[in-house]
């Protein structure tokens, strides 16, 4: 056991498959991450290692297993996202069952993915793409990207989550499309979830235009479609053409309604909000994904360097430490274009 090389005897009897399985069965997920999850399973683990025992699985076979994912065409993000439950399975069998000595799942690098970044609208295309959807739907577009408000949260939203006077919308469930159809009511994607966004003015006034001319009831859904029913996400997409006029807006065709939540995430960071602002903007309950949206950007960095410039020009004792006219934004230019000029 001090050398790390003892295992249980009971891992020989228990198959990954049948550990794994109970493991999602037992954990308290949210429907759509335990769909998930079977998912990954049914089809990316147990065709290739769900027949090993717990104690035969080893960290060969997990690289064995990684590389037949990827020859067999899986992308890196799918290959990534089956590591890391495989992972947190198994770590359960460590820490938690005692079942192995060690995971096998500690291989650098295979729990990383890289995906394309997603596109972010502008300001005036988000508008654009507000004029060009049916107009009942014009305020779900604005609040989209100006609050960040993910897809599910959004379209759960009751005329009583809204204080139009307080300028703020009150987050406390979403509606989460299963596979097979259904639909279940329950809380945000993590704790952190459950907040209160702050509405830009110009937000609030095209709410309360909005329930002027669609009115809800307290306990009623601000976003419906015009029988009266809740939005499904495929249905809204068909029915306002959301390929077709997301093209017109000037954005990729690509673009998808969750970028708009990218897009709100993007402008939140380029207001120059916080780590931690973001987080809770977001509602999620690590920094991880906020981060993300800190990124620099060539229009910030302007800002910043322009403010910067102004604190300089606040000091009348300022000097330029070098011998010459006084170097104006002008001549920057200036130089810099020959210098790009003259290099590779």
């Amino acid at each position: 056991m001090i050398r790390g090389e003892w295992s249980s005897p009971d891992a020989w009897k228990i198959t990954v498959a049948e550990y794994a399985r109970a493991w999602v069965a037992e954990r308290p997920l949210q429907p759509r991450t335990r769909e998930l999850y079977e998912s990954q399973l049914r089809n990316h683990i147990d065709p290739y290692l769900g027949a090993k025992t717990l104690d035969r699985l080893t960290p060969q076979a997990v690289r064995s297993w990684r590389q037949q994912l990827l020859s067999e065409g899986r992308s890196v993000m799918v290959a990534a996202k089956s590591y890391r439950l495989l992972r947190a399975v198994l770590n359960t069998a460590l820490k938690e069952d005692q079942l192995i000595a060690q995971n096998p799942c500690r291989i650098p690098g295979y729990d990383k993915e890289t995906s394309t970044e997603r596109s972010v609208a502008s300001i005036r295309q988000v508008f654009a793409l507000s004029r060009l959807v049916e107009r009942r739907y014009a305020a779900l577009v604005l609040l989209a990207a100006f609050t960040g408000l993910r897809w599910g949260e959004l379209v759960a939203l009751r005329r009583s989550d809204l204080d139009l006077e307080r300028g703020i919308v009150t987050v406390s469930r979403k509606f989460a499309e299963l596979q097979d159809g259904r639909r279940v009511t329950g809380p945000p994607k993590s704790t952190a979830g459950v907040r209160a966004v702050a509405l830009p003015a110009m937000i609030v006034d095209v709410m309360t235009a909005d329930l002027v001319e669609f009115p809800a009831e307290p306990s009623e859904l601000v976003f419906r479609g015009p029988l009266g029913a809740s939005l499904r996400r495929n249905n809204f997409h068909r029915s306002v053409q959301w390929s077709k006029i997301v093209v017109e807006a000037g954005l990729p065709a690509g673009f998808h309604f969750h970028d708009l939540r990218h897009t709100g995430n993007n402008l939140a960071a380029a207001s120059g909000a916080s780590t931690r602002e973001l987080t809770f903007r977001m509602g999620h309950g690590s920094m991880r994904a906020a981060l993300i949206y800190q990124h620099a950007t060539s229009q910030r960095d302007r800002e910043i360097a322009d403010a910067l410039q102004k604190l300089i020009e606040r000091e009348p004792t300022a000097v330029w430490p070098v011998r010459g006219p006084r170097f104006s934004p002008g001549h920057a230019r200036t130089q810099i274009s020959g210098l790009q000029e003259g290099s590779d």
